[in-house]
């Protein structure tokens, strides 16, 4: 099923050391991966100090942005869950000094708690 998930848009745990060695070069000394999820090509990276969005663009995927939000610039986020008609599940998140949240859309609802509760472990200093 993890395949079929991934392949759906569903979030699928992605090992932390894996990640760790594919992103050493833009994290910081001493910063640690706690837990990765992986949505199709999108990741969603918690480290022991931010959160890192990442946005593979285009067919190859060459082209990527990295979003990092630090855990005490977060004022507030929601996760919209989804139903038996609307598939997709959203996660929104307010960064103090942005008017507009960051919003991701995931397909499905396999590791959206996961997501909302690692997101609100970090947020909340016990990460």
């Amino acid at each position: 099923m993890g395949i079929l998930s991934g392949l759906l848009g569903n979030a699928s745990l992605v090992e932390a050391n894996k990640v760790a060695e594919g992103l050493a070069p833009i994290l910081a000394r001493g910063e640690t991966v706690e837990v990765a999820f992986r949505v199709i090509r999108d990741e969603f990276i918690f480290t022991d100090k931010r959160l890192i969005l990442i946005d593979k663009q285009g067919l190859t995927g060459k082209k990527v942005e990295y979003l990092s939000i630090p855990y005490r610039a977060v004022t507030r986020f929601s996760v919209e869950t989804a139903g038996h008609f609307d598939l997709d599940a959203e996660l929104k998140i307010w960064v103090s000094g942005d008017g507009e949240p960051v919003s991701k859309t995931l397909r499905g609802s396999e590791n959206v708690t996961a997501i909302q509760k690692t997101l609100a472990t970090a947020v909340l200093g016990t990460l």
